[in-house]
């Protein structure tokens, strides 16, 4: 049984190179499994200077829905996976399942299931969305609410959970 290691913190605030660094010490190869793509411009050229900061020792897989199917059907191959980013799957799977939060929570709990049976250890990377104002529209508060659901149950499944503030990992579990 691998470990599993849950980031979560606010935007541009260390959770990707935190995961990376971790990842590392289990030793390559390392899965990076992308839960989003590049839509326009600004989105590709992150995702290039990403890739560029990982190197060689990775190899990347790009899924948007399926993020149990991919963990189960790489496990083993890998010293380590990083799936980047929880809040992006779970905005996908909010669109592609009519908008409702029920359908989306039934696969984050079908994922929290998954971890602990994994050989290969991973690490979730997602926002908090939460510490905020309350959003103006139903679907904003819809989403914050299953962001903050979906965090709860998925730090609830991992052996150790860090939250990172202004490029400073504070360790919360584990």
């Amino acid at each position: 049984m691998a470990r599993t290691i849950f980031i979560t913190g606010g935007a541009r605030s260390g959770k990707s190179r935190l995961a990376e660094g971790l990842a590392h010490s289990y030793g390559a190869p390392l899965l990076y499994v992308a839960t989003g793509s590049a839509g326009d411009g600004e989105m590709a050229e992150r995702i290039a200077r990403h890739r560029a900061r990982r190197g060689a020792d990775w190899q990347t897989i790009e899924e948007p829905l399926d993020l149990s199917g991919v963990l189960s059907g790489h496990d083993g191959f890998f010293g380590a996976t990083l799936v980047d980013c929880v809040t992006l799957w779970l905005t996908n799977l909010l669109f592609a399942r009519g908008e409702e939060p029920g359908p989306v929570l039934a696969e984050v709990r079908r994922l929290a299931a998954l971890l602990p049976t994994l050989k290969s250890p991973v690490i979730l990377v997602s926002n908090e969305v939460g510490m905020g104002i309350v959003p103006e529209n139903r679907l904003a508060r819809t989403f914050r609410d299953l962001a903050g659901e979906a965090n709860e149950i998925l730090a609830a499944a991992a052996d150790e959970v860090f939250v990172t503030f202004s490029g400073i990992p504070l360790k919360i579990k584990g």
